[in-house]
């Protein structure tokens, strides 16, 4: 058995060392089970982490590299790990180390026992801000109050899937990827591994506010129409709103202080209170799902290599994704 382990890195020359120190002990032990690949997603770092997985490779034949023409997302690099995974199961692991690598023994152990995927679900995290776990725990509850797809709570991009659901994965062509709920949606045997998530073992997170907030966006519109139906519900209590002020404004207009009375000004406040609260919102939402349709519509590639090392066939045009197509 070949077992593959994915690791996205952006700006992780910090942790490289020991992340693969970790990973080779793992392997080390486990060789009874199959034999690893290690294949590091460069994605677009602007450290030394390059140089780092070029040494890398040079010093250990399991070790792997992809470097991306630019940085393309953790999603997209991910990907591209996946596309270029050979093993029988596939595990995705951060470079960080908040996400032990010991675990995968447990993992290895689930799939043998006949489950698809085992996805790492965290009883604690430690090291965060309070405010990123409760945003969290928002997240995922909203998320699954939405989706038709059960993505289990508290759980990140960090597991193993069988080789079958990997080639699922593969034919599903989308850009904006929130592979979690991916790979919840293909469903296949899958199984929970609680563990407790450290703090960064160096460095420092490459997920700013902003990078969360439009991950959030990510996985609410690519799993779920439940905006476009908030803009209709939205529509009716804005309506209800308007009809409410359009009574306020008849009150007023026949029992209030005619001296308080501007004319023309029931009119403007009933329309600027409807069209205005309306069109914005369903605007909004309408355009980010057109947004994206746009973006589809484009069929560029995913993610472009510029370099490669450890492959076999190295020697091989360089890559570029090839998740658009049926594998």
């Amino acid at each position: 058995m070949l077992i593959s382990i994915i690791i996205p890195c952006y700006n992780e020359a910090a942790v490289l060392p020991e992340a693969h120190r970790r990973l080779a002990e793992l392997a080390d032990r486990l060789a009874s089970a199959g034999t690893f690949e290690f294949i590091f997603v460069d994605d677009g770092s602007r450290d030394e982490t390059s140089r780092l997985l070029c040494e890398l490779a040079r010093a250990d034949p399991r070790v792997r590299g992809l470097r991306l023409s630019r940085n393309f997302g953790q999603q997209i690099a991910t990907t591209a790990g996946l596309e270029h995974a050979a093993g029988d199961a596939v595990v995705i692991i951060d470079a960080d180390l908040q996400d032990p690598p010991e675990l995968i023994e447990t993992m290895i152990a689930r799939w043998q026992e006949g489950y698809h995927v085992a996805y790492a679900q965290r009883t604690e995290r430690t090291g965060e801000t309070a405010f990123k776990i409760w945003s969290a725990k928002v997240f995922y509850r909203l998320v699954q109050g939405i989706s038709p797809a059960a993505i289990p709570s508290d759980t990140g991009d960090f597991r193993l899937m069988d080789r079958q659901v990997v080639d699922a994965l593969l034919r599903m062509p989308e850009r904006d990827r929130f592979l979690r709920g991916m790979v919840s949606w293909v469903g296949f045997r899958q199984i929970a591994v609680p563990y407790k998530r450290e703090a960064r073992f160096a460095g420092t997170t490459g997920y700013s506010l902003v990078k969360m907030i439009r991950f959030a966006i990510d996985a609410i519109v690519s799993f779920s129409f439940a905006p476009l139906r908030l803009a209709v519900w939205t529509g009716f209590f804005v309506l209800g709103l308007a009809l409410l002020g359009i009574i306020y404004a008849v009150i007023l207009r026949f029992f209030g202080d005619p001296s308080l009375w501007v004319r023309g000004w029931a009119s403007i406040f009933v329309a600027i209170l409807f069209m205005g609260g309306v069109q914005l919102i369903s605007l909004g939402i309408i355009g980010e799902y057109v947004g994206r349709i746009y973006g589809e519509v484009k069929q560029r590639p995913l993610y472009f290599v510029r370099e490669r090392f450890g492959f076999r066939d190295e020697t091989a045009p360089l890559r570029e994704s090839g998740a658009t197509k049926p594998v």
